[in-house]
């Protein structure tokens, strides 16, 4: 069976629920990311998933997704990865889109990048090294991480640019799955956000 990605998003925090750019700041989760942790651990626990044992589990090292992780059950199997951490937003940490705005009205991160942080195309090779570790070898994976890297991470599992990930929307604390189709890399879900609805 060919390998696949399931990719865990962390709950919200108060940035998240802002829009601010949360890239290295260590924000803790709010009681409402912590709930939906839980239900991503309880969903992932039963069938199909049965709790996917045999599954290599990885983190990013930020504080609200090793939280999430931990609240849905994979703490103790999971290593922490720098290669999940956040896009480095640079001077754009903490600034919402409208922020931004005020001084560059027709900014588009997936175009114009930021400034003094990390580029797209070096977000890229951080996800492409995902890839890479997770077609390494005849087992699924799970991870827990970050909005715009996982993002990318979707696009890249497709082969495609960096930039198409503007097209493709996650939501705290939803799950995704990169899998195959015909033989090619495909999405098998994405942004799935049932087990925070009942």
């Amino acid at each position: 069976m060919a390998p696949r990605i399931l990719l865990a998003r962390h709950g919200q925090t108060e940035w998240s629920l802002l829009g601010k750019h949360t890239g290295r700041t260590d924000i803790p989760l709010l009681d409402e990311g912590r709930r939906g942790a839980k239900l991503l651990g309880e969903r992932l626990h039963r069938a199909p998933w049965s709790g996917l044992e045999g599954v290599e589990v990885r983190t990013s090292p930020l504080a609200r997704a090793v939280e999430t992780c931990a609240l849905a059950g994979f703490g103790e199997r999971a290593t922490e990865w720098d290669a999940l951490m956040e896009w480095d937003y640079g001077a754009y940490e903490g600034l919402a889109p409208a922020d931004i705005h005020a001084e560059r009205a027709d900014w588009f991160i997936w175009r114009d990048g930021v400034p003094d942080g990390e580029t797209l195309a070096e977000l890229g090779a951080r996800a492409d090294e995902v890839v890479e570790w997770a077609r390494s070898a005849d087992r699924d994976v799970l991870v827990f991480a970050h909005g715009h890297i996982l993002r990318v991470l979707g696009a890249r599992w497709l082969g495609l640019d960096p930039a198409f990930a503007a097209r493709i929307k996650l939501d705290p604390t939803s799950l995704s799955v990169l899998g195959w189709a015909y033989g090619a890399p495909a999405m098998e879900r994405w942004n799935d956000t049932a087990h925070l609805e009942g």
